[in-house]
Formats: structure tokens, C-alpha cells, sequence
């Protein structure tokens, strides 16, 4: 026999006598709520229609551009960019100086000249990697070998982009690709107005799920004159590039979603790529299916998939990084830029700026007063003032007599030296999240008249 039993009348009287200690606690409890008001779970202005709009969180950047005062808490890693440089048949040349340009060694590249381009031309952009100590021993410009065929204003532009999205991910030997944080399109027209450091010391104060991409709902004489006709690539099916060809017959706008347009350049994040790829629900593929037969798709599809995403139509700020000078009316085609310019680039604060002519001069003005940049040479960052320290110069490459001190194997680390560059997109990325333009201009739908 248990010699710590219980016996079951004194079980009985005990568990009596707790039922009426708590009915009496609960008793007690009905009073004091009655004597007095229950304490309010929000302000009682958040329930009235009247109330003013709430403020938005603290932005994600510092409100002062003041780049010199020491953060209140360790600054995160910086960010991780992954660039898709594409042209075609000349672009070359031009794609070697926006690389080196663009180049830091915690990104990763693309470099895609289509199928128009000759075979050596890709070899010799090939060969160029290969043989600089920094790209080659970094390992992260890849060079694709099997070019696609990209018709201007046809669905392959999409198709083109979305490979080297899918590449970026998987990486080169069928696993997780190389970390990175956003995705940004270029074209070999392009050029960067800050460097590298100066862009990173920006996104690394942003939350890594923010896509910059300019849109509107408001498509205008778009929608008679690109969404209503119907189009074939022959690209997506011929060896050789042909003409778009068009069907007589016209569609009627879709009602399954919202159709976006914008700008065909893009700062997208990880998730959203990731979204776009392997597409857990069906709207990438739907969206993406209806816009093969769509003029212009790449100035649609990325901009109509965010915004009727509900997971990421929140996450949309709404430019796309570029300084841009367009014909007006209709905005279809941008001038090349030129010294005239110099004023509006910098003021636009904008981290990218398009069209250039190959080897214009205002390119080489970009080079030495915004990149510090010598001719053949990457531009300068805070990585390659370390990694040439560690090497002691040993593997330095000379251009035109001159030693590069960024063309050394190694650098890579977390430290950034931003300069006059951040300062300017700070600026900018400040007005395009403040509590005006944020919100209130995201994939807002404007109905049709």
C-alpha cells in the first residue's frame, strides 16, 4: 500500500473547496469590472472614421544626409548585387567598360550578347575575364556562351531576363547560387553614376525586400496600342531574327488581373526574383504567358506581376534608379546623353543613367569626377585598397604604364568607403520613401474613364 495516498473523502472536501475559492475569484473579478471601465486596447481616435491617416514607420534611411555621423547600432552587412549586362552585335566593347565600372567583388555578373552578335565577340569578352586577376580569381562575371535570341519590343527580352534571374539562383553547378540581395537589369548603354560603395552604404540601410520599379496603372493609349493587339516573336522559335508579326484580330483587356506598366529597368529584390522563378502560385506563369503576345512585355510583365502579388505588391517603390532623358511627347524613345546633361544627372541623384553613345566623352567625365575610375580600369572601392595591401602589389596589372591597384585576386570584405555619390542617392531614396511618395504611389489602380 502507498504510504502517500490520498483518502478519497479528504480528495472530495479538497476539491469542493477550490471550486468555491475560484468561484468566488471570478465573483470578485464581475465587480471590479463593473465599478470601473475596461482598459482601452487602442486609442479611441483609431476607431473613429475622422481620425488622422497614422504616420508611416520611421524611414528606412537616415533622415539627415549627413553620411559622417556614427550610427547608433553596428551597421548590417552590406548588400550583395547580382547585374544582368545585356547587348547586342558592337556592344562588346562597351560592356567591358560597364563592367569595370560596376565591378566589386561580393557581386555577381552577367554578361549576355545575344545571338545577333558574332561568336568571337563573346569569346573575347570571355578571355577579357579570364585574364584579369580580380574577375578571374573572384569567380562571380560569367560570360553566357549559348546566347539567346532577343527581338527589341518581343517577349524574349523577358525571357532573356528571366534566364539570367533562374542562372543567378541556381548557379553554375545545379545548386544555391551565389548570395546576393537584388537583381539589377542594365543594358550596355548603361552607365553607373555612384560606385559601388556608395550603393551598397545606401541598401544596406533598406529592407532587403524593397523592388524598385517604376509603374502605373494608367496605360493610356497603351492599351489600344499594345494590349489590345496581338504579336508573335519568331525568336522564341526561329534560328535567326525576324520581324514581330502581327494578327489582325484584337483581345479584349484582361479582367483576371490588373494590367502595370513602366519602365523596362528594374532594382528587383531576392524574394520577389525567387517569386518570379519558382512561382508558388500561378500568377507568374499566367501574367507571363499573357504577355508573349504583348508589344513592349518587358515595360509589363515584372511591374503587373508585383503589383497584383498581394505578397509583394506592398514591398514596390515606385522608380527605377535611372536618370533618363525622353522625347516628349510620347516618352518611348531616350536621347543620348551628353556633357548638356551633367546638371540634370547629378541632381537626379539616381545611381544609373541611360542612353550613351560608345566612348562618349561625358562617359570619361563620369570616370574620373563620379567613379574615379582610370581608363581600363575598375573602379576604385574600399575592397581593393585592402586586397592590394594583403598582396603587396604582387599581382597589380598595368594599364597604359599606369598601375591598378583594384586589379589584384582577393578584396571581397565588408568594408565600403562611400563618398559624395552616397550622399546623392541618399537623398533621393529619402524622397522616394517618405510618407508623399512611398504609399500613396504604390501600384495604385486608376481606373479608366
Amino acid at each position: 500500500m502507498d504510504t502517500h495516498a490520498v483518502p478519497r473523502a479528504a480528495a472530495t472536501v479538497d476539491l469542493r473547496w477550490l471550486l468555491s475559492v475560484a468561484a468566488g475569484a471570478v465573483f470578485a473579478l464581475l465587480l471590479l469590472l463593473a465599478a470601473s471601465p475596461p482598459f482601452p486596447l487602442r486609442p479611441a481616435s483609431l476607431f473613429t472614421t475622422t481620425s488622422p491617416r497614422r504616420a508611416l514607420p520611421p524611414l528606412f534611411v537616415e533622415s539627415s544626409s549627413t553620411l559622417s555621423a556614427p550610427p547608433p547600432t553596428p551597421p548590417p552587412s552590406p548588400p550583395r548585387f547580382a547585374y544582368l549586362i545585356s547587348g547586342s552585335a558592337g556592344d562588346a566593347p562597351m560592356m567591358r567598360r560597364c563592367l569595370l565600372a560596376l565591378y566589386h567583388p561580393r557581386n555577381s555578373y552577367i554578361l549576355h550578347l545575344d545571338a545577333e552578335a558574332p561568336d568571337d565577340d563573346r569569346a573575347g569578352l570571355a578571355a577579357f575575364v579570364a585574364a584579369h586577376p580580380a574577375l578571374s580569381a573572384a569567380a562571380n562575371v560569367r560570360v553566357i556562351r549559348k546566347a539567346n535570341l532577343v527581338t527589341y519590343r518581343g517577349p524574349t527580352m523577358v525571357t532573356t531576363t528571366l534566364h539570367a534571374a533562374a542562372a543567378f539562383l541556381w548557379g553554375r553547378g545545379g545548386g544555391r547560387g551565389a548570395d546576393w540581395d537584388w537583381f539589377i537589369n542594365l543594358s550596355a548603354s548603361d552607365y553607373p553614376l555612384v560606385t559601388q560603395d556608395d550603393l551598397m552604404h545606401v541598401f544596406s540601410k533598406l529592407p532587403r525586400d524593397l523592388n524598385f520599379i517604376d509603374h502605373t496603372s494608367d496605360i493610356g493609349w497603351k492599351a489600344f496600342a499594345r494590349a489590345m493587339p496581338m504579336i508573335v516573336d519568331p525568336a522564341l522559335y526561329m534560328k535567326t531574327k525576324g520581324e514581330l508579326f502581327w494578327i489582325p484580330e484584337r483581345r479584349s483587356l484582361p479582367t483576371a488581373f490588373k494590367l502595370f506598366t513602366g519602365s523596362a529597368w528594374m532594382v528587383l529584390s531576392r524574394p520577389f526574383v525567387e517569386y518570379l522563378i519558382w512561382g508558388w502560385d500561378n500568377l507568374p506563369r499566367t501574367v507571363l504567358m499573357y504577355y508573349a503576345n504583348f508589344i513592349s512585355s518587358p515595360e509589363g510583365y515584372f511591374h503587373t506581376v508585383a503589383c497584383n502579388a498581394g505578397e509583394f505588391r506592398n514591398t514596390t517603390v515606385n522608380s527605377d534608379l535611372h536618370f533618363i532623358s525622353w522625347d516628349n511627347p510620347p516618352m518611348q524613345h531616350p536621347h543620348y546623353l551628353a556633357d548638356a546633361d551633367w546638371g540634370p544627372m547629378l541632381a537626379s541623384g539616381a545611381p544609373f543613367a541611360r542612353k550613351f553613345r560608345r566612348d562618349d566623352p561625358v562617359l570619361d567625365r563620369i570616370d574620373a569626377d563620379l567613379l574615379s575610375r582610370r581608363p581600363g580600369m575598375v573602379a576604385p572601392g574600399a575592397w581593393c585598397g585592402a586586397a592590394a595591401a594583403a598582396d603587396g602589389d604582387s599581382n597589380s596589372t598595368t594599364t597604359g604604364g599606369a598601375v591598378d591597384p583594384c586589379g589584384v585576386a582577393g578584396g571581397g570584405g565588408e568594408a565600403v568607403r562611400p563618398g559624395p555619390g552616397a550622399e546623392r542617392l541618399q537623398r533621393l531614396v529619402a524622397s522616394l520613401l517618405s510618407e508623399e511618395n512611398f504609399r500613396p504611389r504604390q501600384c495604385k489602380v486608376v481606373e479608366a474613364n
